[in-house]
C-alpha cells in the first residue's frame, strides 16, 4: 500500500491525514488515482468503505476520501441525441416529450412513452448509440418497425437491425408513434442541420394546446413528476424524459416568470466588435438549438497560432483537454498553472507533454486552494485574456451552466507608455502567482522572457471591464483594497450609479457555500452595496438573494444526482436557520438551462431587469475566496486565488477601433476594423448613458452599435423567486432516497475525471 497526504479535517484542526490505496492502483492495469474537486464538503463516514478505492476525493474543508471507479462512466452519461416525436405531416408533436437517446445502449418502448397500447412492447426497440452521434436500430419486440432514411422506407421485422443517423425517421407501429432522430448539439456531434419544418412547433397550431397544457400543469407538475418517477432501476430513459417535461420551458406558466420570453436566449446575437462588452454562457450537450444560442466552446477559444498559452485552473484532465482541443499539441509552450495535489498532479506530469510547464501557486495559508480560471494566449499580433468559470474537465464545458468572456489586445505602440486599471490588476496579479519564467521566440519581439511583466507589452486601453482578484495573504495598509470583497469595494465607491438602484437588492449566486455567519455577510453586503447615486449620496445596504438549486433540481437535472457532486455543501453550511430568508430559487428557462446545474459563479445589484453591476468569477460565497476583515477592519484574510471581471457602465469604451488576435479567415492572421457606429458611451467612461441589462429586458434584443443596452445573458430569472415551505437547498452530506432520473439515489459515487479515468 502507498499513502499520500491529501486533506484534512479543518474545523478540528487536525494536521493533514494520508489516505491510501493499493499499490496495483498505479499498475498498467488501471488508471493512476486521480483527485475530484468537491470544493466544501463534508467527510462522509459511509463513504470510506470501499474494498479497492481508486480515486481519491479532496475537500477543502474535511478529510480526504476515496470514491470506487466503478462507476465513473455509468453515472455520467452522455446525452448524444433525441428522439423527437412527430405527427404523420413529420411536424413536431408538441403534446409528447422528446426521448434522449444516450452514448451506449437505450430501450424505448410502451414503458419509456408512457402508453398503453400493447402492440409497443415494454422494449421495442434499442438503440446502442456512438460517441459521434450515429446509433444502431434493433427491433427487440415481436412487431415490425418502419424505418425511414434519405426518402426510402423500409420495414424492420423482429431483430433485425439498421443503422440510424440524424433526421432518419422511425415508425415504432406502421404508420404511428413516430420519432425523427435529431443528434445533440455538441461540438463533437455532426453539423447537419434539423430541418426547421419538421422540429419547430407551429404556433398556429399548438399555441393553444400549449396554453391548455400550461394552465392544467400549474397546480400540479410537482406532483405529476414525483409520482412518475419510476421505483424501477430499468426505466432511466422513462425517467430522464419526465424531468424534462417537468423542466421545460413549454411547461412552465407565466406565473413562475418575470420574463416575458421563456426562449429570450433564442435573441441574443452579438456582433464580433462588441463580445467584450458582455460574456457569453458555454455549450451545453444536449439542449436545443435555440438555448445554445451564442454559446461558447473551448474550441472557439483557443483558436489560431497561438505562441504561448497560460492555463490557470483548479482541476485540470490534460487527458480530456487534448482531446477536445488538439490545438495545443502545436502551441510551442504552455504552462498550467493549476491546484491539484497527490495522485493527480502526478498523473499530470506523467501524461503532458514535453513542451508544457506545470505550476502550483503557494498557498501560504491553510485550506486555500488555487481556483482561478484563466487563460492567457500569445499570438503574434497580440494577446487574448480569456475569464471563465469552469474546471478544465470534460464535464465542466458539456454538462453544465458555464459563463466566459474574453477580449483581445494589441501590442504596445513602440513610443507608448500608457497604462491602464486592467493592466495594473493583471500583472500585479500575475505577480502573486510566482510564474516560473521562461523564454519564448516570437515574431514581432523576438527572444523574450514570459513571466509577468512580458504582459505590460500590450495595450489594454480598451479593455471593457475591471480584474477582481483575490490572493491569499494577510493584507493591509496600501494592499487592504487591492484583493478580494474590498477591491469590490473601492472600485464602486467610486462609481455614480442611477437612483433606480438605491437600496436595490443583491444577487449571490454560486456553486458552493463555505461556513458562514451573519456578521461576514453583513460585511460583504457592506462592499457589494458600495457605490452612490447621481447626487453623490450612498446607495444604501442591498438585500441579499442567495440563488442556490434545491434537492428537486438536482435530481431532476441532465447528471441527476450526479450533478450535486459539484454543488458540495454540507447540512452544517447550508441548514443555518439565517440563510432560510435569504434562499431563491434557480430558474434559468429563458436560456434553457433549468435542468444544467450552475458551476457558473455571479454576483449582482438590480432593479426589475436592470443591472448597476456584474461580477462573473471564480470565486464561490466564502471567506477563503472573498477574505474576512480582521484587526478592527484593518486587515483582510484570504486562503485562496480567485480571479473575475466586473462588468460596468462606467468602464465601457469608445468602440471606434476593434481587434481580434486570431482573425476570420486562417485563424492566424490579425483583424483590426474601424467600427462605422460611434459607441454610446466615451473613453472617459460616461456611464450613466449605458445600461447593463438582463436578456428579459424589454426591448434588448435590438441590442446593435448605436444602443445603450449591453445585453449579459444573466442564466437566472429577476427578481428571483424565493424558496417555499416544500423547497429543499441541496446539501450534498444528505441521504435522498426518491429515484433520479437515472433511477439512482444519493449518495452515489462519481468521478469527474470520466475520460482520463478510462
Amino acid at each position: 500500500m502507498r499513502s499520500k497526504c491529501l486533506g484534512s479535517a479543518r474545523d478540528s484542526g487536525k494536521q493533514n491525514e494520508c489516505v491510501e490505496w493499493p499499490a496495483a492502483a498505479t499498475s498498467a492495469r488501471f488508471a493512476p488515482p486521480v483527485v475530484v474537486d468537491l470544493g466544501f464538503l463534508p467527510f462522509p463516514p459511509h463513504l470510506n468503505r470501499f474494498p479497492s478505492p481508486q480515486i481519491v476525493a479532496k475537500g477543502e474543508k474535511e478529510n480526504a476520501f476515496l470514491l470506487q471507479p466503478s462507476c465513473l462512466m455509468a453515472e455520467s452519461r452522455v446525452i448524444i441525441g433525441t428522439l423527437v416525436p412527430c405527427q404523420r405531416n413529420l411536424v413536431a408533436c408538441c403534446s409528447a416529450s422528446n426521448v434522449p437517446i444516450f452514448e451506449g445502449a437505450n430501450f424505448v418502448g410502451r414503458n419509456t412513452l408512457n402508453v398503453s397500447d400493447k402492440r409497443v412492447s415494454r422494449k421495442h426497440i434499442s438503440l446502442q448509440a456512438s460517441f459521434d452521434g450515429s446509433a444502431e436500430v434493433v427491433v427487440e419486440g415481436p412487431n415490425p418497425i418502419i424505418f425511414r432514411c434519405g426518402g426510402q422506407r423500409k420495414k424492420l421485422f423482429s431483430q433485425e437491425k439498421a443503422k440510424l443517423d440524424d433526421g432518419d425517421i422511425i415508425e415504432l407501429i406502421p404508420g404511428h408513434y413516430m420519432f425523427k432522430y435529431v443528434k445533440a448539439g455538441i461540438e463533437h456531434a455532426s453539423s447537419s442541420k434539423i430541418d426547421s419544418s419538421v422540429l419547430k412547433i407551429e404556433k398556429r397550431q399548438c399555441d393553444g394546446e400549449t396554453s391548455v397544457i400550461k394552465r392544467k400543469r400549474q397546480a400540479d407538475e410537482y406532483e405529476f413528476s414525483s409520482s412518475t418517477l419510476q421505483e424501477n432501476d430499468g426505466l432511466r430513459q422513462d425517467n430522464s424524459t419526465k424531468a424534462t417535461k417537468l423542466c421545460n420551458p413549454q411547461f412552465k406558466t407565466a406565473s413562475f416568470t418575470s420574463c416575458d420570453d421563456i426562449e429570450a436566449i433564442r435573441h441574443f446575437r452579438v456582433s464580433k466588435e462588441r463580445l467584450a462588452l458582455t460574456f457569453r454562457l458555454m455549450q451545453v450537450q444536449g439542449l436545443p438549438a435555440w438555448a445554445n444560442s451564442s454559446s461558447v466552446t473551448i474550441g472557439d477559444v483557443v483558436q489560431g497560432n497561438v505562441l504561448v498559452a497560460i492555463l490557470s485552473n483548479y482541476m485540470v484532465d490534460i487527458d480530456w483537454l487534448i482531446s477536445a482541443c488538439p490545438s495545443l499539441r502545436k502551441v510551442p509552450h504552455v504552462l498550467v498553472v493549476h491546484g491539484e495535489s497527490g495522485a493527480t498532479e502526478d498523473h499530470l506530469k506523467k501524461v503532458k507533454p514535453a513542451n508544457w510547464v506545470l505550476h502550483k501557486p503557494p498557498l501560504p495559508i491553510a485550506y486555500g486552494t488555487h481556483h482561478s480560471k484563466f487563460m492567457l494566449l500569445v499570438y503574434h499580433n497580440g494577446v487574448r485574456v480569456v475569464v471563465h468559470t469552469a474546471n478544465l474537465i470534460y464535464v465542466d464545458w458539456n454538462n453544465k451552466t458555464q459563463g466566459l468572456w474574453m477580449q483581445d489586445f494589441p501590442w504596445k505602440d513602440n513610443n507608448s507608455c500608457k497604462d491602464s486599471f486592467f493592466e495594473n490588476d493583471m500583472v500585479d496579479y500575475l505577480k502573486m502567482l510566482k510564474l516560473p519564467e521562461f523564454t519564448a521566440k516570437l515574431p514581432a519581439v523576438g527572444n523574450v522572457s514570459i513571466n509577468a511583466s512580458f504582459f505590460k507589452k500590450f495595450d489594454y486601453s480598451s479593455a471593457m471591464v475591471r480584474l477582481i482578484a483575490s490572493v491569499p495573504g494577510y493584507h493591509k495598509g496600501a494592499n487592504l483594497n487591492k484583493w478580494g470583497h474590498m477591491k469590490l469595494r473601492s472600485v464602486l465607491e467610486n462609481c455614480i450609479f442611477d437612483k433606480e438602484f438605491c437600496k436595490s437588492p443583491l444577487i449571490y449566486q454560486f456553486s458552493s457555500l463555505g461556513s458562514l455567519d451573519e456578521k461576514w455577510l453583513s460585511e460583504l453586503a457592506v462592499s457589494m452595496s458600495s457605490g452612490v447615486s447621481s447626487d453623490k449620496s450612498p446607495l444604501g445596504i442591498g438585500k441579499p438573494h442567495i440563488i442556490w438549486p434545491t434537492v428537486e433540481d438536482v435530481r431532476c437535472s441532465i447528471e441527476g444526482y450526479a450533478a450535486g457532486n459539484a454543488i458540495p455543501s454540507p447540512q452544517k453550511n447550508v441548514e443555518k436557520d439565517f440563510l432560510k430568508k435569504y434562499w431563491a430559487k434557480w430558474d434559468a428557462n429563458h436560456v434553457g438551462r433549468c435542468r444544467a446545474m450552475p458551476h457558473i459563479k455571479t454576483y449582482t445589484r438590480f432593479n426589475d431587469q436592470n443591472l448597476a453591476w456584474f461580477l462573473l468569477t471564480s470565486a464561490n460565497l466564502s471567506k477563503a475566496a472573498w477574505g474576512a476583515l480582521q484587526k478592527n477592519n484593518s486587515q483582510l484574510m484570504v486562503r485562496s486565488y480567485e480571479l473575475g471581471v466586473l462588468f460596468l457602465p462606467a468602464y465601457v469604451k469608445d468602440l471606434g477601433s476593434w481587434f481580434s488576435c486570431a482573425g476570420n479567415d486562417d485563424g492566424g492572421g490579425p483583424e483590426q476594423e474601424k467600427s462605422s457606429k460611434p459607441s454610446s458611451s466615451s473613453t472617459s467612461g460616461g456611464g450613466l448613458g449605458t445600461r447593463l441589462t438582463t436578456l428579459c429586458c424589454k426591448g434588448s434584443h435590438l441590442n446593435d452599435d448605436t444602443s445603450q443596452m449591453i445585453q449579459l445573458p444573466v442564466p437566472y430569472q429577476l427578481p428571483p423567486q424565493p424558496y417555499t415551505s416544500q423547497d429543499v437547498p441541496w446539501s450534498w452530506d444528505r441521504r435522498y432516497s426518491k429515484k433520479d432520473v437515472y433511477g439512482q439515489v444519493w449518495p452515489r459515487h462519481v468521478g469527474l475525471y470520466a475520460k482520463q479515468d478510462t
